[in-house]
């Protein structure tokens, strides 16, 4: 019995969002549009269940690249309404688009010129009529099998919220280096880190000189215990990189001449390299794709500005 309404419960909300695709028209772009053009605040606003959606609605945005806040209408009439200003964009979300709440904050958003978007089940009622963009949210009924609880009408309100702040979102160019400076903390945070924030710096980094001999090779990378050392210039440009496997090769292929040797005479000329504002993310992908267990990083002109090794990449428990 449960798992039949569980099943006719998702069928139902499932098909509102189905019905949804055929009403994206001119006036989602319009809203689209309005969203894009705004230079003030997204202002949400709604009541109830449409309220709880409409939280939701604006934390989208404002992790998005929009700013964005809720609105209680109810306490917008008891003093908030001060946080309505000019230039400000009101995203009503109303079901029944009666709600009096809302209605009430007509006669404001009309004085100020705020642009008005409205999410609503009755695109002839009050609201959509004293609306710049109107999107039908409407549902043929809801999932709750008394037909009361809201619940494939906010399914449709918050699917087509998500589709408003991702066209936004794509129209805008916002990207992945943006996402990441929104969301610096949290699970989100960690996935989106920047390489500069795991790299090894100053005199963390293991560097010789091209001249530098073998014995002072060795001993720089012990000393600094990362498996690697880099060979820069005398501008503290990167020319080569010796990493443990190198060492080992060298040896190897040089036998009891190695120690008589210079750095140069083992590195690599031309290491892979990323810059310090790369997503630590792309970092670890190369590092897996080429075997390698560290990165030199580099700025425009090639200068030495750190090392990200694949452990630091592991431990800050990036998956």
């Amino acid at each position: 019995m449960s798992l039949d309404i569980a099943r006719k419960v998702l069928e139902i909300e499932a098909h509102a969002i189905r019905g949804l695709l055929g009403r994206l028209d001119e006036r989602f772009v319009r809203a689209v549009d309005i969203l894009l053009a705004c230079e003030g605040r997204v202002v949400v606003a709604g009541m109830g269940k449409s309220g709880l959606i409409g939280q939701k609605v604006s934390a989208t945005l404002a992790s998005t690249g929009t700013p964005s806040f809720f609105l209680h209408p109810a306490e917008a009439l008891h003093g908030d309404l001060g946080r309505l200003v000019r230039r400000d964009v009101l995203l009503a979300l109303s079901y029944s688009g009666e709600t009096e709440e809302l209605l009430r904050l007509l006669e404001t958003v009309k004085r100020l010129a705020i642009p008005l978007i409205t999410l609503t089940g009755n695109p002839r009622s009050t609201l959509a009529q004293a609306s710049d963009a109107v999107l039908d949210v409407s549902i043929p009924q809801e999932a709750c099998p008394l037909g009361l609880a809201p619940t494939a009408s906010t399914t449709a309100m918050l699917a087509m919220g998500d589709a408003l702040a991702m066209a936004v979102l794509e129209r805008k160019g916002f990207t992945e280096e943006d996402y990441a400076a929104l969301h610096p903390a949290g699970g989100l945070g960690v996935r989106l880190r920047r390489v500069e924030n795991v790299m090894h710096t100053g005199e963390q980094i293991p560097r010789v000189r091209p001249t530098t001999p073998m014995k002072d090779v060795i001993y720089e990378m012990s000393r600094k215990a990362l498996g690697l050392t880099t060979v820069v210039d005398a501008n503290d440009r990167l020319v080569g990189f010796i990493s443990d496997g190198d060492l080992r090769r060298f040896f190897e292929r040089e036998g009891n001449r190695s120690l008589s040797l210079t750095a140069a005479d083992c590195m690599t000329r031309t290491p892979l390299t990323i810059g310090r504002k790369e997503l630590a993310t792309r970092a670890l992908n190369l590092m897996e794709a080429r075997r390698i267990t560290a990165l030199p990083v580099v700025d425009s002109e090639g200068k030495l500005e750190g090392v990200v090794h694949i452990h630091d990449l592991w431990t800050t428990q990036m998956f």
